[in-house]
């Protein structure tokens, strides 16, 4: 994986995530489903990045 890609995680994926799950844990009701949802989406991309990227 390129050095800009590994950037590009540490600067701007990760921080989204936590934030976003830490968000949703604020919602008492509906905060699981936030989670599931989110973690669909996050399998979603790196799936989408791999299929795009041809597994380089």
């Amino acid at each position: 994986m390129p050095a800009a890609s590994l950037i590009f995680w540490a600067i701007f994926v990760l921080p989204l995530v936590a934030f976003l799950i830490w968000l949703m844990r604020q919602d008492k009701k509906k905060g699981v489903t936030g989670l599931i949802v989110l973690a669909i989406m996050v399998v979603g991309v790196i799936v989408y990045m791999y299929v795009m990227t041809k597994g380089q």
